[in-house]
């Protein structure tokens, strides 16, 4: 069992940053894939970045050079570097934790954090 508990969020200027956190509980932590994933009011959950077990990383296009992904694998966490944010990066920020193991997947997410752009 993994509890994954975000933090970071906030209201921000446009072109500001934040940096969220997922910090989780329980081992083989470095073994999961891990992914944010956003949803804002009315549209449908979307997958911002990813970085697996290996650290290779993956991002969605209307993020690319903007948000960095990161884990720190003896701190079980995984942080999303979020940099010149626009109001359409507004929503609510989740992190997922994934793993297939022995034929099982498991699939854990946070309560997520409220990431708003305004002015």
């Amino acid at each position: 069992q993994v509890q994954l508990v975000e933090s970071g969020g906030g209201l921000v200027q446009p072109g500001g940053s934040l940096r969220l956190s997922c910090a989780a509980s329980g081992s083989m932590f470095s073994t999961y894939y891990m992914g944010w994933y956003r949803q804002a009011p009315g549209k449908q959950r979307e997958l911002v970045a990813s970085i697996t077990s290996g650290g290779s990383t993956n991002y969605a296009d209307s993020v690319k050079g903007r948000f960095t992904i990161s884990r720190d694998n003896a701190k079980n966490t995984v942080y999303l570097q979020t940099n010149s944010l626009k109001p359409e990066d507004t929503a609510v920020y989740s992190c997922n934790a994934r793993r297939v193991y022995s034929g099982s997947i498991y699939n854990y997410w946070g309560q997520g954090t409220q990431v708003t752009v305004s002015s």
